[in-house]
């Protein structure tokens, strides 16, 4: 039985916030509902708008609040319980006030009246950031049919402007759509916004109905325990309103889906109440105080202590020493780098997911507090209260000995926190903005806490990691990390000996391979067929992973009775662009996505040469996705060109900017908004784009704003290229978003630290490279065999190599010529630096060497002056294109030379 009374109440209020703007959704797909008739003729859309709706000059406005109710009680059946005798802090069935329903403080935000209302229509305009004589005018607005039924959400990255000219060029907005790897990126206004008002209406009662029924995929088991549901829910509301704009009236710019509204306001609400609730404040003179902050006739104390007043707390976690985690290495590291990696890139992302869930359980907050969660770094809305303070203290310091103990001290998740008024979150245009000021303290805070590990020097400094350094190493360090005492033998491999975590890192690189759920419980659960646990719990979390619905439902008991906290599904998406990523439960993007060998045709098998191989599930090396780009020269019979991979490491430029400056309005919700779009990219798209494109390429991480993959190394430029042109339509071609690469070519033997050290360093020279006439580096880079270029000059070189490669099978070219271009262009790019004066000279010796390689390949037969007409013509095409080529890209025209030569090049 679920123990958790205050965070149940807290569920109940975000339930109340979250749905609150659910009318918006079914007022547009114009359901039946609303429009069926009681005895005296009267509709329940007429109805409801007498109790719900506000009036202006004798008209109703916002009419979806009426359908927030009339929603909530058809969809009422697939919900928890929304009345009956313990909702608190909701009135109970049959008292006295059950006029102040969880249904009511939904449905009455523009028309507060209890305590409950008011807090649910406070972080309603919180959220939207509105000044309260700007809320006066938005409540007296009226919709327009365009802006009401045809508008479509406009797209948040075609706002943003680093520099006067970096912005998007034209509208762009989202297709009406459930969220899949298809819908999430955005076209032209003018070829998705329906022209016809009932064509506009038709997709949204489709869009409806597909809703309305993927809601009961959400087991029934798991609306008894309402914080496990709400999680879920989270991630369907996601799926459907997503793409569904939050505001058309007035001048509102449609670019904040009614998802991202949804969840800000589901936050802030419930910090609100619980802010006041547990410091004991009366809830009607709370009540008059809300209620006087939006009276623009009023300029009394109360009002100005609402927007004064330190009510939030907004809660940073963020993962430091990542690399540190991922890279850590003992003798078995090396021989088993790939399968290990998996494991540890998948942890990686666990330990963000349960540092969140352990703030929110300390709290006892629900899902719907966390608003930010992507690439190691989570942000949650709290109450300001001296307790939950303390509280986030403790918490900090269960961290640190979680990590001291398993990590040494090389990794952390550190929490920072920032009060905050409501005030704060006001949207003005400026450098003044109060929310740009906010999110300025944030960053500061995060910044300062990072300097701040495991307070050292402070009166709480960690007691010593080993006091009993000869027991616990009895067994020597962990084979694996290579730091760690090692506690165990690993699973199947007599005389390995490692630490706990190690061992759960490759049993997670096991499971990998066939499920696709994770199961989070407070105490240890009896084990269900084709289920897997984990030995060590994380902060306090144990976990299982599970498959198929015929496992996960096994679960049902447990989570009807609070034993089960979370239930994860982490799948990949299917290689269906337009299916949905909705599969009945929370899902979390965690999972990257791995090569395997599949079905491979007899010459693949010769390729891999390797019992694995014969396994389609089975995972490849690194040796195997190495070879991967060798091709078949069907007269020497076997495989031809290099045996390489490359690693990729890149991340979005100007992150910081772009989040504290980008936005001309920005608001809490458009945060949450950016965040979650910018992480899809990386989280959801890079890894679809890698399975059905790009099978062999390994994802050690990608999410937030930045992506580390390994794959072989002429696929992996294709990709980084592909990716590039796909992010700029994912942020409808603003160029004043992008992002820059590093790119390392080795063999699959190098140590995979070396390989991130190495491919952070060509990431860090992509970003700080100064092209010669450039006063600052422009980014927007990639480096590529120690040399940095834009992405279109790589795109109009890679196209230069396939010419390369005809003009060498054209005029029988050797590769002793092409090999000695690369001195020539290193002397052409030491002419243009002012180097030493003979670099000059190659120019002489570029028509010298390109002359005898003609001569070579054009023998005298015929006349003397074909044969010398013959070997101009083919002197002036080679010079034509490499010429002129390393003339305009001086060092950079290695790239093509490099490409062409280890295609060549035997294995």
């Amino acid at each position: 039985m679920n123990e958790t009374p205050l965070l149940d109440a807290s569920c109940r209020v975000a339930l109340a916030a979250f749905l609150h703007d659910l009318g918006k959704f079914a007022e547009r797909a114009r359901i039946a509902e609303a429009f069926t008739k009681d005895a005296d003729g009267n509709t329940r859309k007429a109805l409801n708008e007498a109790l719900y709706c506000p009036q202006f000059q004798g008209r109703v406005t916002h009419v979806h609040a009426a359908f927030t109710a009339i929603a909530m009680d058809l969809l009422e059946p697939h919900l928890p319980e929304l009345v009956g005798m313990d909702m608190d802090p909701f009135a109970a069935w049959k008292r006295a006030d059950t006029d102040d329903s969880l249904i009511n403080a939904a449905a009455k935000h523009h028309r507060p009246e209890t305590f409950l209302q008011w807090v649910v229509a406070m972080a309603d305009r919180l959220a939207s950031g509105f000044e309260r004589e700007e809320f006066a005018d938005y409540n007296a607005a009226e919709e327009e049919p365009k802006n009401h039924y045809r508008v479509r959400q406009s797209t948040l990255f075609a706002g943003i402007r680093l520099a006067e000219s970096a912005h998007a060029t034209q509208e762009w907005c989202y297709p009406l759509r459930p969220f899949s790897v298809a819908a999430m990126f955005p076209g032209p206004k003018d070829t998705l916004e329906p022209a016809d008002q009932k064509a506009a209406q038709e997709a949204y009662r489709q869009l409806w109905e597909q809703f309305a029924s993927a809601l009961e995929a959400i087991p029934r088991k798991h609306r008894q325990h309402l914080p496990l549901w709400l999680d879920h829910f989270d991630t369907l509301w996601q799926t459907f309103a997503q793409a569904i704009p939050s505001a058309t009236v007035g001048k509102v710019r449609p670019d904040v889906s009614l998802y991202d509204h949804s969840k800000t306001t589901a936050a802030l609400a419930v910090a609100l109440w619980r802010y006041h609730h547990d410091l004991g404040h009366e809830p009607d003179r709370v009540r008059e105080s809300l209620r006087a902050a939006w009276d623009i006739q009023r300029q009394d104390g109360d009002g100005a202590q609402a927007w004064e007043e330190e009510t939030f707390l907004l809660v940073q976690g963020d993962f430091f020493g990542i690399q540190n985690f991922l890279f850590a290495e003992g003798g078995e590291a090396a021989r088993r780098a790939a399968k290990l990696l998996r494991g540890r890139s998948f942890y990686v992302a666990l330990l963000t997911d349960l540092a969140a869930l352990k703030v929110l359980d300390a709290l006892q907050l629900p899902a719907t507090s966390q608003i930010i969660n992507a690439a190691g770094k989570f942000l949650i809305v709290a109450p300001n209260t001296p307790a939950v303070v303390e509280k986030l203290s403790e918490l900090q310091r269960e961290l640190d000995a979680w990590f001291l103990e398993h990590t040494l001290g090389q990794s952390n998740i550190g929490l920072a926190w920032t009060p905050a008024c409501a005030r704060d979150f006001r949207r003005q245009e400026g450098e003044q903005s109060p929310f740009r000021s906010l999110m300025d303290r944030l960053f500061a805070t995060l910044e300062e806490r990072k300097m701040q590990r495991f307070d050292l020097c402070g009166q709480a400094a960690p007691a010593p990691i080993f006091t009993d350094y000869l027991t616990r190493f009895a067994h020597g360090a962990c084979a694996i990390d290579g730091r760690s005492p090692a506690t165990r033998e690993l699973a199947g491999e007599e005389g390995i000996w490692v630490s706990d975590l190690s061992h759960d890192q490759v049993s997670i690189g096991k499971y990998l391979t066939n499920k696709d759920r994770i199961v989070v419980t407070r105490q240890p659960l009896a084990a269900f067929g084709g289920t897997e646990g984990l030995l060590l719990p994380i902060f306090g979390w144990h976990l299982y992973f599970t498959g198929g619905e015929e496992e996960t439902g096994k679960f049902g008991a447990a989570a009807q009775s609070g034993q089960v906290v979370r239930l994860w599904d982490f799948s990949l998406p299917e290689a269906d662009p337009n299916q949905a990523l909705w599969n009945g439960y929370a899902r979390r993007y965690i999972n990257a996505y791995i090569p395997r060998f599949g079905t491979p045709n007899e010459l693949e098998r010769q390729r891999y040469d390797t019992p694995d191989a014969q396994n389609p599930r089975a995972f490849q090396s690194f040796e195997d996705i190495a070879r991967a780009d060798q091709r078949w020269d069907p007269e020497k019979e076997e495989y031809v060109g290099i045996e390489a991979l490359m690693t990729c490491k890149g991340d979005v430029d100007n992150l910081g900017q772009i989040f504290q400056r980008g936005l001309e309005q920005p608001t809490f919700a458009k945060m949450a908004s950016l965040s979650r779009q910018m992480n899809a990219f990386f989280a959801v798209y890079l890894p679809y784009l890698c399975r059905t494109e790009f099978p062999q390429t390994y994802t050690v991480f990608a999410g937030g704003d930045d992506f580390f993959l390994i794959g072989p190394w002429r696929q992996s430029i294709r990709l980084a290229r592909q990716m590039r042109e796909r992010f700029s339509a994912y942020v409808a071609e603003n160029p004043g978003i992008h992002f820059s690469a590093g790119m390392l070519m080795s063999k699959p033997g190098i140590p995979i630290r070396q390989m991130a050290r190495q491919a952070e360093s060509a990431l860090d020279e992509a970003k700080h490279h100064h092209p010669k006439g450039h006063a600052r580096p422009p980014k927007n880079q990639v480096t590529l065999w120690n040399t940095v270029i834009s992405w279109d000059d790589l795109s109009r070189l890679m196209d230069r190599s396939e010419r390369l490669g005809t003009l060498q099978e054209q005029y029988k070219l050797s590769g002793g010529y092409v090999y000695g271009l690369l001195s020539l262009v290193d002397m052409a790019a030491e002419e243009y630096r002012g180097g030493r004066p003979e670099a000059a000279l190659w120019h002489s010796r570029f028509s010298y060497q390109t002359y005898r390689a003609v001569e070579r390949a054009i023998e005298n037969k015929g006349s003397l002056n074909d044969t010398l007409q013959k070997r101009k013509n083919a002197f002036a095409v080679l010079s034509s294109e490499i010429y002129e080529g390393m003339s305009h890209y001086r060092e950079r025209y290695r790239i093509p030379i490099f490409y062409h030569l280890y295609q060549q090049r035997d294995a």
